[in-house]
């Protein structure tokens, strides 16, 4: 898919059943919205291929390994916080990692060409909202994209976490970190005598409200591309220091579980979008990756030693 999936590093909780035929329909949806978007905008002898894509079942295949498959980029891109840079840093099995290619069964997934995507975006902007994994995701598209203009400067206004903008189409992407999309803060418990300790409390989620990191961008992004998921456990917000659920500024009774306030979360991010946003915006709902760290989790010395994709129904 011309995306460097050695980049991604996620944390998967299992969500509830009743979520995946809602997500998987909005992502399906999607994924042909913009398709037939593209089609509309491309010249009439790409028409055809554009076609061709919209009918492939993108989640129908096998990951494929091809010595020849490699980064559309260099260790001279930009965008990369220091640390995440696999190639500048010479991550030892990143040659392997890289040769590996999704490819959908009964049909032909081109990889992605910078210059035809930014053409077809021209004047246009593309916003990615949520976590880690879209962020990761973000960065490895700008520097895709910066091959086809060298002149991409970053670009960080509207409350965005990171982003570029690419002078020579006029085309801004950025990325807006908001780990739950809804607003959330910690809020120290209080003794009878009034005086706050910070070392215990809650996490305040108030589910009616998106977090100000994107409240506001309605009207600038043309295409948005949503995600969240991995901070959705027990790992960040212990027990002794809980998600608690709050709407029109009062607490959710009976508090509902974790997994149960992302549904309502969710449910009050799609209100919130369909009443705010305009209904020219493509908006992408993206679906969680397995988790890939070996010997522990993230924060546990866990690492990703694997020169291969996971196989089938393997986490």
């Amino acid at each position: 898919n011309g995306f460097n999936h050695s980049d991604t590093i996620t944390m998967s909780p299992k969500l509830p059943s009743h979520l995946f035929p809602f997500l998987i329909l909005l992502t399906l949806a999607s994924i042909y919205l913009f398709s037939s978007f593209i089609s509309l905008h491309t010249h009439s002898s790409s028409t055809s291929q554009s076609l061709a894509i919209s009918n492939c079942n993108f989640f129908k295949g096998n990951w494929v390994f091809d010595p020849n498959h490699y980064p559309l980029y260099d260790d001279t891109c930009p965008f990369h916080r220091n640390a995440w840079n696999c190639i500048r840093n010479q991550r030892e099995n990143l040659s392997l990692i890289n040769s590996w290619k999704w490819v959908p069964r009964g049909c032909d997934l081109p990889r992605i060409d910078p210059f035809r995507f930014l053409g077809v975006m021209r004047n246009k902007n593309v916003g990615f909202v949520g976590d880690s994994l879209n962020e990761n995701f973000l960065v490895s598209f700008l520097c895709i994209l910066r091959v086809a203009d060298e002149g991409a400067r970053k670009w960080k206004k509207k409350g965005a976490w990171r982003g570029a903008y690419f002078p020579k189409f006029n085309v801004t992407v950025a990325y807006h970190r908001a780990v739950l999309l809804s607003k959330y803060q910690w809020q120290p418990k209080q003794s009878e005598a009034g005086i706050q300790d910070g070392s215990e409390g809650i996490h305040r989620v108030d589910v009616d409200v998106p977090a100000d990191e994107w409240a506001k961008i309605a009207g600038f992004y043309d295409v948005l591309l949503f995600n969240t998921g991995h901070w959705w456990n027990f790992d960040k917000f212990p027990k002794e220091k809980p998600l608690v659920f709050y709407k029109a500024g009062k607490p959710i009774v009976p508090p509902p579980e974790i997994l149960d306030g992302l549904k309502i979360v969710l449910d009050n991010t799609i209100a919130y979008i369909e009443k705010e946003f305009p209904r020219n915006t493509l908006k992408f709902w993206r679906l969680l990756s397995p988790r890939h760290f070996y010997g522990g989790d993230w924060n546990q010395n866990g690492s990703c030693l694997f020169n291969k994709p996971l196989e089938e129904n393997e986490e």
